[in-house]
């Protein structure tokens, strides 16, 4: 599979435990959009609707050679999941701290979304991370 949109923020702000690959339900040229990597996952954040996984906050730009009116940008999409996968997200979310984040987008014979389960970083823990790059990227560069 192809990845075609990344959340880099999500990485940087979680510190993800636990990932799981769900389908997404789409319009024809949602999909097209998402093939050509028209995909926008900053912000986006998977929630409950009634008993549905839903990604919210995802925006797919419109395709350009269908009509203008085809989709709407930032609607909520359904996620396509087994029960037994359903229920681990619902019991995830319902923990304290704990979030459901896209972390990318994948594309082959159908689309899907690489979701992560993450507890959100402390700003101290992110600068701790920012630290260890450097240094490690230092010490690739062979500095010292």
């Amino acid at each position: 599979m192809k990845t075609v949109a990344q959340s880099r923020r999500a990485r940087f702000d979680y510190a993800i435990e636990e990932t799981l690959l769900a389908g997404i339900a789409l319009h024809g040229a949602e999909v097209k959009s998402c093939r050509a990597g028209h995909v926008d996952l900053s912000g986006a954040y998977v929630s409950f609707l009634g008993s549905a996984p839903v990604l919210k906050h995802c925006t797919i730009a419109p395709y350009r050679f269908a009509r203008a009116d085809a989709f709407e940008t930032g609607r909520d999409r359904t996620l396509l999941l087994s029960k037994k996968e359903m229920d681990r997200l619902r019991s995830a979310s319902n923990e304290k701290g704990i979030a459901i984040i896209p972390l990318e987008v994948q594309t082959g014979k159908h689309v899907k979304v690489l979701l992560g389960i993450g507890r959100g970083r402390k700003t101290l823990d992110k600068r701790q991370r920012i630290k260890e790059r450097e240094i490690e990227k230092r010490l690739r560069q062979g500095g010292g």
